[in-house]
């Protein structure tokens, strides 16, 4: 509410303080001149709209990366070659437009990919205005209006709330309608139960969301009760209105992803390493259009040829195209979005691509606790009651974690319930007001989770009892729990609801922590049952049930060694509940409704306390949101893989301690000092402090956390280098799912503001679906090493073949188009096959790699210049041996006819018109008969067809078993075989299949160029391929070698 807001503290101020600041009359409201008055100064009651970026704007984002710079300067560079191309030879050089408009149309498919399968983050803010209540029931000059327009509310404005009603703006309870009032806030605080609210005034004014029980705010739904409250802050001055500005703030921190680190830095490096070996190629090719004559030692008569410069820079351009990786940003986009599929099978829907591999180098997850970690269920795990003396206890244990009342049993049941279980069982029954629900095989509380996990324990109860006897009788039991319709039918909770009938109820107020009702059973006698917290319980408890029924006066003995019972089981993190009844309840011994005498006491809560004391204590039963079964693995999990794992949550911090020891965060008996704070405690360490508790290893938790203390945590470990991964569900968690390098959402309880502020939604809720979508995430990193690997160093055997022809001055091999055909059509099937490459099964056994790694290390590097270094030689010599000699290993290819040449002459073709008597005999290609009757120098340019084929077929051959060394980094080819890919396998053929297709359809040989190829010259061609898989080897053994080497050392 502006500078007001900011200086007034509503929540630490009596009603008649708020009253007097806002100016305002709980009985009449705003008059609508003040109403106006207070719009113009404060506005409407709405969160601020942003402007998205326009579909265009979002599109030329995607060019915003060094590589595409690259792919953009390829294809500017090819019209200038194309533009060349058509005035040297006419209509035919319209064919070269063909490179660049394909590189352009690549680069535009993938940009439109990567924005439809992304979303921005205005979507976010666009859910967070879902929240605002539409409508309220407002008091103004003296008349309620039912139904007014949320926007219109000002601060000061008088509203009236009841139950399931959204709250339209952050509001000061005045007064209670009702003896109690509940709101379910956990969307906004992350606490995981509904809240008590109250008109007391916290003593405090810097505190906790949490701790402010006077106040309601803006999203959050009353659960029950009614209130009317004093409106304080209205738009962006509310806690929802801040918490757009904090994600709003965090977009403006999104960093690069590692992947799109690494890409950029690896555009730089092929910038640079382009540019130098262009430069290189065209110098060294100097002599071929620069000479001069030296007199005197000084150069005299310099002679240039303009047209064979023209020649020599097509030729570094062609160099230029060859080296760029065209298909690579499709090939990432394809290889993650592959990644999205397998991920959604996990149950893991992916919003935006690149964060699939930054999973891969996560380093801490922070996790929300209440249904991640746990499965937000409420379930009794132990309940206790005395035995047949005042100093022995009967204790029991609960199995089963869900609503489902045939999920587990109860442990050691004895053969027949005692009568002091009996009572507890009625009391857990009656004094419910909660229910269970099916859909299949799905159960669910309808109210509040605590009452309805009573009801299953007494269903269990109820099971268990009969089993004994069925046991006992030497028969079985098989009971049926579910109605034709699908609603869970509570059959042992009915049968004693059926006993009593319910004649009052004392609701729960936060004074006394219980709940009673009062029922009369068929003898018409009344009593009073009573559940609530423990210690509370206890206190107004003067009496104890024994096992046998016999009541007596409770002790100090007795209530000691209650009270010990209720601490170990508290520091197990259970919520422990007193049950108790009362059988002589004085003047209401005999109330029968609301015409009774004593109806009245019943309207004031603050009877309540006297009604019930001198209660007969029954037993104390200890509930628990349990852990996921699955969590406890996936915890062991992220410490092998070096992941810290750090929970932030909502709650208190004696729960998040107990939560955090039973998955195994803490091992049991630890000590906590140093690695359990609330938010509040560690953010009033120093800074240093603050980041040394972050450093330590092992895990960490902060309980009563809010979003801003979610940000500060977050941001202090990106500053330390740390790769974050945050979980959340509520609108609390929104700006910090924005703000780390993952944001994970709970796709179950999610809202849609965290959902859309995501990376990813778990559509389980699962914390075990975080650690599998890691291993997913390391897996696919590995496999975009795989086959950026694949494109690399087949691009390096091209530029290598081009620049030792150049070096040479031997006529050069290819053609743009056909280093087009090559990069992308027999390129793209292998490549994308290897997206299908299966993970290593000791991924998750290796610490996270650093974000600051290189993709493409010294010996990466050197085994890419290797790989591809013999590529060229192979494609080169290949060429060279058709010009120069007729056979090969024993492989006859001169039956073509052709005239063979001396190598030197080969490599200095451009001085072939000088040549004196040079002739050159037809030949046969392709069943084509090619002549040079009229310039035997053309021989070396349109003669070259066979050479340039074989040169071809033998780069499409090595790269194609090259593919096959990319199966894994280091494993070797007989380790890992190709068909653990099939993919693969059918990759291979249909790539070889497109190259002959090429070679075999005369009007598409003739367009790139080449001529069929004869049995024995294939032949040749996988002779002189096939030694690239035996090199890769040799490398991957002596990388074998090294690592053990260095696994030694470390080791010593």
């Amino acid at each position: 509410m502006g500078s007001t807001e900011e200086i007034f503290c509503a929540w630490s101020k009596t009603v008649e303080e708020c009253s007097e600041e806002y100016d305002v009359s709980l009985e009449k409201g705003l008059s609508f001149q003040e109403v106006q008055k207070r719009r113009e100064r404060y506005g409407w009651n709405e969160l601020q709209k942003e402007t998205g970026k326009p579909f265009w704007i979002r599109i030329l984002e995607q060019f915003d990366d060094r590589l595409v710079h690259i792919l953009l300067g390829a294809a500017l560079t090819s019209f200038i070659l194309a533009y060349w191309d058509k005035n040297e030879i006419g209509d035919e050089g319209m064919t070269a437009y063909v490179e660049p408009l394909v590189i352009l149309l690549i680069l535009m498919l993938n940009a439109i990919v990567r924005v439809w399968k992304e979303s921005n983050a205005e979507m976010a803010l666009e859910a967070l205005k879902e929240m605002k209540s539409e409508q309220a029931k407002v008091l103004r000059d003296g008349s309620s209006i039912p139904h007014l327009p949320a926007r219109e509310l000002v601060p000061g404005d008088i509203v009236e709330l009841g139950v399931g009603d959204k709250v339209p703006a952050d509001m000061r309870i005045a007064s209670l309608k009702t003896s109690t009032l509940r709101m379910e806030q956990s969307s906004l605080t992350g606490e995981s139960h509904p809240v008590f609210k109250s008109t007391k005034a916290v003593l405090m004014d810097d505190c906790e969301l949490q701790a402010k029980n006077c106040m309601v705010f803006a999203g959050t739904t009353v659960v029950n009760g009614c209130c009317t409250c004093i409106v304080v802050s209205v738009g962006m001055s509310t806690e929802v209105g801040k918490i757009q500005v904090q994600i709003q703030r965090a977009a403006l921190e999104d960093d690069d992803t590692p992947l799109k680190k690494k890409l950029h830095e690896f555009g730089e490096s092929l910038t640079k390493a382009i540019g130098f070996v262009c430069l290189l190629a065209w110098i060294i090719s100097y002599k071929s259009f620069l000479s001069w004559d030296v007199v005197d030692g000084w150069p005299k008569n310099i002679r240039f040829s303009f047209g064979k410069c023209s020649y020599y820079i097509k030729i570094s351009i062609a160099l230029a195209v060859a080296a760029i990786p065209v298909g690579l940003p499709v090939v990432i986009t394809m290889c993650l979005a592959l990644g999205t599929k397998k991920m959604a099978r996990m149950n893991a829907i992916v919003r935006k691509l690149p964060s699939i591999e930054t999973l891969g180098c996560t380093t801490v997850i922070c996790s929300d606790k209440t249904g991640t970690l746990t499965t937000n269920q409420m379930s009794v795990t132990q309940f206790v009651t005395l035995g047949h003396t005042m100093s022995s206890i009967q204790e029991f244990h609960v199995e089963g974690t869900t609503y489902n009342p045939t999920d587990g049993g109860i442990l050691e049941w004895p053969a027949h319930m005692s009568v002091n279980l009996e009572s507890l069982a009625e009391i857990a029954a009656i004094c419910n007001d909660a229910g269970i629900s099916s859909q299949g095989h799905r159960f669910h509380a309808t109210g509040m989770p605590t009452e309805a996990a009573l009801k299953v324990l007494v269903e269990k109860m109820g099971i268990s009892s009969l089993k004994a006897m069925n046991i006992g009788n030497g028969g079985n039991v098989n009971v049926n729990h579910t109605t034709e319709n699908g609603t869970e039918l509570l059959v042992y909770c009915n049968q004693l609801i059926e006993k009593s009938k319910r004649l009052a109820s004392l609701d729960f107020d936060r004074i006394r922590k219980s709940m009673g009702v009062i029922v009369g059973d068929l003898s018409g006698q009344n009593r009073l049952l009573v559940k609530g917290a423990m210690e509370n319980v206890l206190e107004r408890s003067a009496f104890l049930q024994l096992a046998d029924g016999t009541i007596v006066e409770m002790d100090d003995a007795s209530r000691e060694l209650l009270l010990m019972k209720l601490h170990q089981m508290s520091s197990k993190g259970l919520r422990c509940l007193g049950l108790a009844y009362k059988e002589d309840l004085g003047e209401f011994n005999d109330y029968d409704g609301e015409n009774h005498p004593a109806h009245m006491k019943l309207l004031d809560p603050a009877n309540y306390s006297e009604i019930e004391n001198d209660l007969i204590f029954a037993g104390v039963v200890g509930l628990r949101d349990p852990p996921r079964e699955e969590v406890h693995e996936a915890i062991k999990d992220c410490r092998e893989a070096g992941i810290q794992v750090m929970v932030i949550t909502g709650d208190n911090k004696f729960t998040a301690e107990a939560v955090c020891r039973d998955i195994g965060i803490f091992y049991e008996g630890e000590n906590l000092n140093g690695k359990s704070f609330t938010a509040k405690e560690f953010m009033e360490l120093p800074l240093n402090k603050r980041c040394e508790v972050l450093a330590k290893p092992g895990g960490c938790v902060f309980s009563r956390a809010e979003p801003r203390h979610k940000q500060d945590i977050v941001l202090m470990l990106k500053e330390a280098g740390q790769v974050i991964a945050i979980t959340g569900d509520g609108v609390n968690d929104a700006p910090a799912l924005k703000l780390a390098d993952i944001g994970i959402a709970m796709g179950i309880a999610g809202t849609e503001v965290a959902k859309e502020a995501s990376d990813i939604v778990l559509a389980d809720n699962n914390f075990g679906t975080i650690v599998a979508a890691v291993s997913e995430g390391r897996s696919i990193y590995n496999t975009m090493k795989a086959f950026i690997r694949h494109m690399i160093t087949s691009n390096i055997g091209e530029i290598t073949s081009i620049f030792i022809t150049a070096a040479l001055g031997m006529p050069d091999g290819f053609i743009p188009v056909q280093l087009l055909w090559l990069n992308l059509v027999i390129d793209g099937p292998p490549t994308m096959a290897l997206c299908f490459n299966h993970s290593d099964i000791d991924i998750m056994q290796k610490p996270p790699r650093k974000s600051n790694d290189a993709l493409i290390n010294a010996w990466a590097f050197f085994r890419y210049m290797v790989i591809g270094t013999y590529a060229g030689l192979a494609t080169v010599g290949i060429f060279a041996l058709w010009f120069t000699h007729d056979s090969f290993l024993g492989i006859d290819f001169s039956a073509d006819g052709h005239t063979l040449v001396a190598f030197s002459q080969l490599t200095s073709w451009g001085e072939c018109p000088s040549w004196e008597g040079f002739k050159v005999s037809p030949f046969l290609a392709g069943g084509r008969k090619i002549s040079f009757d009229y310039n035997p120098c053309d021989y070396f340019s349109h003669g070259k067809a066979k050479a340039t084929t074989l040169s071809l077929s033998v780069l499409v051959a090595i790269e194609l078993f090259n593919s096959l060394n990319a199966l894994s980094e280091d494993n070797s080819f007989f380790t890992i075989p190709p068909w653990i890919n099939p993919w693969l396998m059918l990759a291979m053929p249909v790539s070889f299949g497109l190259h002959s297709l090429i070679l075999y359809v005369p009007f598409l040989a003739n367009y790139f160029g080449i001529v069929p190829l004869s049995f024995s010259e294939w032949c040749l061609v996988i002779i002189v391929s096939l030694p690239v898989i035996l090199i890769d080897e040799a490398l991957k053994l002596i990388r074998r070698r090294m690592s053990r080497g260095h696994e030694k050392y470390k080791t010593a």
